[in-house]
């Protein structure tokens, strides 16, 4: 794709990449702005124009709320609820092998996802405004500076099923992920995270948490179903200027008849995918935001990549002083499962 000329309409995602980006069609130098622009030009890649379901509704300035004050006792409880180990079956952990996702009820106590989605509404209010315009929130890294959301991210129960999943003995924290998608708001498009995380191996798992219920209008993630689904379509080269890759992803998987898992999650009902699992989320047509913490953990002793690309974002961020080809072993990447406590 070359550079349009003034009597050509340039495509949406000009308007979030940089000149330098706007220059080149491969994805080969790393992301040079923040998080939220590159969630802002991620969303621009999603297939949008046939949706069947009609128009969504219009994004509306969010409610400024005061912030949420928890007191210890109940930071005490929801942490110690967290430490509490979760009985996974034999059947669950064939499944996540088969299909590349899983999606587990009863999880987390929907009453401390409560506290956790206001505490989040408020992080993201801070950092982002109120005003209506960004369809798609995103902040990253709260763990480091909010008591409530390090006690999620590092929980030892979440930890302890995401390596019991891979078959692995200990897992250290990528990052958290913020991820609000508001009123309005089209598609995620089609993707699987072993093309965004720079890291060099296939022991990654994200946890993708609701902090609501999410029926089938709100959007919830939707996963192709099989770990080898990525075999159909790991040559189909990447567009980073339109919506091309996500439409041709999206016909191939329907061509082949590839099962799409996009029923609702329930309060309390977490999924976790592996890395190599393809997923996507529909639109939100609801009038609230559809809130979600997603946290995701790699094999204690995997590498960053030689060759990490814009498409992993502020990857520096999440793991800083650490080089192409270093374990990933910083501050910010401590072992969560299992823990010394």
């Amino acid at each position: 794709m070359t550079e349009p000329t003034n009597t050509q309409p340039k495509p949406e995602s000009y308007d979030y990449l940089s000149k330098a980006q706007q220059k080149s069609e491969d994805v080969a130098s790393q992301w040079d702005q923040d998080n939220q622009q590159w969630w802002n030009w991620y969303m621009t890649l999603a297939e949008n124009e046939h949706d069947q379901n009609g128009p969504a509704v219009k994004p509306a300035p969010l409610s400024l709320q005061a912030p949420v004050e928890i007191d210890e006792s109940t930071l005490a409880q929801i942490q110690d609820a967290l430490s509490v180990p979760y009985k996974l079956s034999a059947d669950s952990i064939e499944q996540f092998g088969r299909d590349g996702y899983i999606k587990l009820k009863n999880v987390i106590d929907p009453e401390h996802l409560r506290l956790l989605r206001q505490r989040i509404n408020s992080i993201l209010i801070d950092a982002l405004g109120t005003e209506s315009g960004l369809a798609f929130r995103s902040d990253e890294m709260m763990w480091l500076h909010d008591e409530l959301v390090r006690h999620f991210v590092l929980s030892k129960r979440i930890a302890q099923i995401a390596s019991e999943l891979l078959g692995v003995q200990a897992v250290r924290l990528y990052h958290d992920n913020a991820l609000s998608k508001e009123p309005g708001c089209g598609r995620t498009p089609w993707h699987y995270d072993y093309h965004h995380f720079p890291i060099d191996s296939l022991n990654v798992c994200t946890a993708w948490i609701p902090l609501q219920t999410i029926p089938s209008e709100m959007g919830p993630l939707a996963f192709a179903a099989g770990i080898d689904t990525y075999k159909l379509v790991k040559d189909l080269p990447f567009n980073k200027f339109d919506s091309s890759y996500d439409k041709q992803l999206g016909q191939i998987f329907a061509d082949n008849h590839v099962p799409v898992d996009d029923g609702r999650f329930d309060l309390g009902e977490i999924s976790f995918h592996h890395t190599l699992s393809f997923h996507t989320a529909g639109a939100n047509r609801t009038n609230e935001s559809r809130m979600a913490l997603a946290t995701t953990y790699f094999e204690d002793g995997a590498r960053l990549v030689s060759s990490p690309t814009m498409i992993s974002g502020e990857f520096h961020k999440f793991m800083p002083a650490i080089e192409p080809g270093d374990i990933i072993n910083s501050e910010y990447n401590p072992v969560c499962y299992p823990t010394t406590d």
